[in-house]
Formats: structure tokens, sequence, C-alpha cells
């Protein structure tokens, strides 16, 4: 019994141990704000190998940041070999970038933070700097960690001009004042991705500051069967179903609308079972009716 209490508590200041560091690296109360958004690699949860595509995106991240990221003396000399500080991931929505994004986390060994529009406004004039401030101040001493902006188009978006909210003019300003910074530090390893499907309403500042843009298209008939083998490795599945017959059938389908194809597929059988137990009942029930009729 004391041998069990005592891997419970240590389970217990293993799990406390993260949140507690993250803690007390948190200077003031608007870095504390980011505490929560913080995933380190280990927890994230996804790899590239549970994408079960873009082998071409992949391949171009791990030159871009995987390998800076995991060895950054390889891009410590001249001017031209620098690691790169801002990617857009771009493309038709369902395709991966959100997954990607925490894949590539995990394969860099970096602290993942997600952050969208909301994550740095304020109902008090002035604070929306002030957390953009903290986010990066903070990130610096989680290095190396990727940034993961969302919607990339909602926060930095073309400026509005005279229609513009002065308190998103000076967020905006903040934010890229703050990652100019990032840019002159080449020895920081911190990322600034941003994911999209509307690359055209950024603004051209924002374009600038992300030199590498990857296109993250619909998957092909050879890389939807690949999906679709990850969705459904651990299925039971029909010895006659083909899979590659449903990935022949799945045109225009993006990763996303594959899962939700295979997880309305999954609960059709539990539909039919529900529909027979209704028939059966409905059965029994009228099945008494007629003898009742001579009570």
């Amino acid at each position: 019994l004391e041998i069990a209490v005592s891997r419970l508590r240590e389970q217990e200041t293993t799990s406390k141990r993260p949140s507690q560091t993250l803690k007390s690296l948190a200077k003031d109360e608007y870095e504390s704000n980011f505490i929560s958004a913080v995933v380190p690699p280990e927890e994230i949860g996804v790899k590239f190998d549970d994408i079960g595509a873009l082998e071409n995106v992949k391949s171009t991240l791990n030159e871009l940041v995987i390998l800076p990221m995991r060895r950054p003396e390889l891009f410590s000399h001249g001017n031209l070999l620098r690691p790169c500080k801002g990617i857009l991931l771009f493309g038709p929505p369902g395709t991966g970038k959100t997954l990607l994004a925490k894949a590539l986390a995990t394969e860099a060994g970096a602290n993942f933070i997600s952050i969208t529009g909301s994550t740095l406004t304020s109902k008090w004039f002035g604070d929306a700097e002030k957390l953009t401030k903290a986010l990066f101040s903070f990130a610096s001493r989680l290095a190396p960690v990727i940034i993961f902006v969302d919607e990339v188009d909602s926060l930095l978006g073309a400026r509005g001009g005279a229609f513009e909210h002065e308190a998103t003019r000076r967020m905006r300003n903040e934010f890229m004042a703050a990652w100019d910074g990032l840019r002159s530090k080449d020895s920081q390893r911190i990322l600034i991705l941003g994911a999209t499907n509307r690359p055209f309403d950024l603004d051209d500042a924002v374009i600038r500051r992300l030199p590498r843009r990857i296109y993250v298209e619909l998957p092909d008939a050879e890389n939807r069967l690949k999906i679709l083998k990850i969705f459904l490795s651990r299925e039971n599945l029909d010895p006659s179903f083909g899979l590659e017959e449903l990935a022949n059938a799945t045109e225009g389908y993006s990763g996303s609308d594959l899962k939700n194809l295979s997880i309305a597929a999954a609960y059709r059988p539990v539909q039919e079972l529900l529909e027979e137990e209704k028939a059966v009942r409905t059965y029994a029930v009228h099945s008494f009716l007629p003898p009742m009729d001579y009570l």
C-alpha cells in the first residue's frame, strides 16, 4: 500500500511539474495568460506519420524548421543560411494545416502555442499591445517554440484604413515590431507559423514577413487512400470492402471530409441496429393489441 501511495504521489508531482515550470517562467499577469496555451512537444500527440499525405510539404518543413531547431549549429555560419522566422500554410479548408502545425512542433521538439485574434484582444484599452508583447517575451524563454497563428488573415489581415479600430491597429503594429525583433536574432529558435484559407486577404507587410509560403492542396486518389488507411486502421472492415474504390470515388474530398465520412460510416451499423430494435418492439406491442379486444 505504501509503495502504491508513493507512486501516485510521484505521478501527481510529474503531472504538475510542467505547469509549475511555466508559472515560474511567466514574469507578469500578461505572460501568465499564455500558460494554458503552451503544449510541450511530448504532449501534442501528433506526428508526421499520423498524416497520411502531404509528403512534399512534410519534406519542405523538415528542411525549413526541423533541421534548424534540432541542429542550430548547421545554420550559424554565413548570411544566407539562416533559420526561417515566418512560414505560411495556405490552401482549402480541411486539408490538414492545423494538424501539420502540431505534428511539426512534435517533430522539431518545440513547444507549441496556438493563438487566434481573440487571444490578443482585451476589453481594456492598451491591453492588446501588452498581451502581444508578453506573448513574444514569454515565448523567448520557452524556445524552441512554434507560435501558430490559425486564420492569420483575421488577426493580420489587410488594413482597413479609416474604418479600422485603433486598438486593432496598435495591436498589429506591436505584433509586427516584436516579429521583427525575432528576425534580427538568429539564435532564438522561435517560428511564426500562419495558416489561412484566404491568403489574398493578408496585409502586404505580413506577406513580406512570411517569406516561405507552402500550398497545402486537396489530396489526390493516392493520398486519399493513405488517409483512409490511417482513419480505418483500427476498424473492423468487411473483407469485400475496397479502399481503392472509395479513394477513387471521393474526388475533391479533403482530409477532414474523409474523416467525417468515416465517422458517419462507423455510426451507420449502430443506426441500423437501433432501427431493427425499434421495429421489433413495435411488432411486439401490436401483437398484444388484438387480444386486448377480448378482455
